[in-house]
């Protein structure tokens, strides 16, 4: 038992959540009897060396209301924010008394004091960073926990010095579920036809076995490839295939 939360039962009941909405539903209330009242989820499967991608495809996952995330995220302050930046470069967790050791030695340059100032103007001030491990280059996932207003970075790290094992591994567990349940954007959602002759293609069947299984004309077949192209921005069908995988948008059962 710690903090009120039974981990065992609440690690069952996150891995039989049925969707992300509801799995994020219950992490929020969990970590929010930690002291954790606002997170921020982020996960990409387009990871290069010099982006994280096109941010219409990441798992973004928050809380945080929207005069936070409209400039956080939507005018591009996260690609110079120091925690960010820390969890693409490493895997763990991460005290943000980081910031104020940096801020007190000078050693940041004017973007970065730029995002720390944008945080401390919307109470965004003490915390942890989790970056998740991956197994692909081109992956990453890392949450960020805001602590309530008013409580000090320096009572978030006595907190977590006695329950950061068990928040990790509540943390850890949110996220790989997460990465076992449909994520989709809403543009990017496929119709039921569209997924159906993607999953064909998968299963190596040609146009015409699609056609005469679908009961459709092969021409009816290429346009949901066609549609589902255009609904996942990509370029041929085998893209589309490999999108859809990610976004397990694939071989999911129709409840």
């Amino acid at each position: 038992m710690s903090l009120g939360v039974d981990l065992r039962t609440t690690l069952t009941d996150m891995t039989n959540c049925g969707s992300v909405e509801e799995l994020w539903a219950m992490h929020l209330n969990v970590m929010a009897v930690y002291g954790f009242d606002r997170l921020m989820y982020g996960h990409t499967r387009y990871r290069t060396q010099t982006s994280l991608g096109d941010p219409n495809d990441f798992v973004l996952l928050t809380n945080h209301k929207a005069d936070y995330t409209d400039v956080f995220v939507g005018q591009g302050l996260y690609h110079n924010a120091p925690m960010v930046n820390w969890a693409l470069e490493n895997d763990g967790a991460c005290s943000w008394r980081v910031l104020g050791e940096q801020l007190e030695r000078g050693d940041i340059s004017d973007s970065v004091r730029k995002v720390i100032e944008f945080n401390l103007s919307k109470d965004v001030r003490a915390g942890y960073s989790i970056s998740f491990r991956s197994v692909s280059h081109r992956s990453k996932g890392a949450i960020a926990l805001t602590a309530a207003p008013g409580m000090a970075q320096r009572e978030v790290d006595a907190m977590w010095a006695q329950h950061g094992a068990d928040i990790m591994l509540l943390n850890n567990v949110a996220h790989l579920k997460i990465l076992t349940l449909p994520y989709i954007s809403p543009n990017q959602s496929l119709t039921k036809r569209q997924r159906e002759a993607l999953e064909w293609v998968g299963d190596g069947k040609t146009m015409q076995d699609i056609a005469a299984i679908m009961g459709l004309t092969q021409a009816t077949i290429e346009k949901h490839l066609r549609l589902a192209r255009e609904a996942l921005n990509v370029e041929t069908t085998a893209q589309a295939v490999a999108k859809a995988v990610f976004q397990n948008q694939m071989f999911i059962l129709d409840i």
